[in-house]
């Protein structure tokens, strides 16, 4: 898939009038239409003035082909941090609340658990071996301190999210080492989770993290690896079509090497002429 080009059919192009004169030559083309430009991010010309001009250096540097496709991969796991984001902040609201109201709730659960005891008796339903009443018991026994520290950890998780999802949105690579390492922080919990039961959702939840963590690694190249912030830089700069045009200017002004020319071959030796001294091994005619 031309990934570049789909960008360029949702954003539009990005050209650029260069001062440098070579470039500049290198970047634009006259066409029956007029003057077209080259996109610096899909590499085709477009008729038209450019969108911008002004030193080289200053050139707008849009991400081109594999690098769109991974912003469009850290905005996936950007939005499924904001989605847990939202559902552990609501969490957070809840226990917060149960914790205010814990006093009232449990005069109503003590008043109307023992009809709904007798109601799921009669349906042949055993509630008080119930996992589920045993969950609301436990939670009507705990302190009111307690259960406001539950809510503010869910919180603080929650938050935590939040500045994952911001990060990976807006591709920072503060934003990429924060999600790694918060991330990795939480996976040996996880593995512990899963060895005390295997669940759909504990399994997925424990995949996208995992794939997250090397995915960030191995493509953003983070501590060092590849190479590092250099090389994925480095990268960067050679994939961009000023780049590419700097390339061809630096081969064109390269002065070509001559044709190596090739040797004569030497004359084979012909009979001596009369009176000439022939040389022997023992020494000249003369001897």
């Amino acid at each position: 898939m031309e990934w570049s080009l789909l960008d360029c059919g949702r954003r539009g192009h990005v050209t650029y009038a260069p001062a440098e004169t070579d470039l500049r030559a290198q970047l634009s083309a006259d066409t029956p239409e007029g003057q077209a430009w080259r996109c610096l991010r899909c590499g085709t010309f477009v008729p038209g003035p450019a969108g911008g001009s002004g030193p080289a250096d200053k050139a707008p540097a849009p991400l081109r082909g594999k690098e769109i496709r991974s912003a469009i991969v850290l905005r996936i796991f950007a939005v499924e941090r904001f989605l847990r984001a939202i559902v552990f902040g609501a969490l957070a609201w809840a226990v917060w609340e149960f914790g205010v109201s814990r006093a009232s709730l449990e005069k109503a659960f003590d008043k109307d658990y023992p009809a709904l005891r007798a109601l799921f008796r009669q349906l042949g339903y055993d509630v008080d071996h119930s996992k589920i009443v045993g969950l609301i018991h436990s939670a009507l026994t705990l302190h009111q301190n307690t259960i406001k520290l539950i809510a503010a950890g869910v919180l603080v998780y929650a938050l935590l999210e939040v500045v994952e999802g911001i990060g990976l949105w807006l591709e920072k690579r503060w934003g990429e080492y924060f999600a790694m390492i918060v991330t990795s922080l939480g996976l040996p919990y996880e593995i512990y989770d899963l060895t005390d039961k295997i669940t759909v959702t504990r399994v997925l939840f424990f995949l996208i993290n995992l794939a997250l963590v090397i995915y960030l690694v191995v493509t953003r190249r983070l501590f060092g690896v590849r190479g590092g912030k250099a090389a994925y830089e480095a990268r960067l700069r050679s994939e961009s079509v000023i780049q590419e045009a700097r390339d061809a200017i630096a081969a064109a002004h390269q002065p070509q090497a001559a044709p190596a020319t090739p040797a004569t071959p030497a004359s084979p030796a012909g009979p001596a002429a009369p009176g000439t001294p022939v040389s022997g091994a023992g020494g000249s005619a003369a001897d």
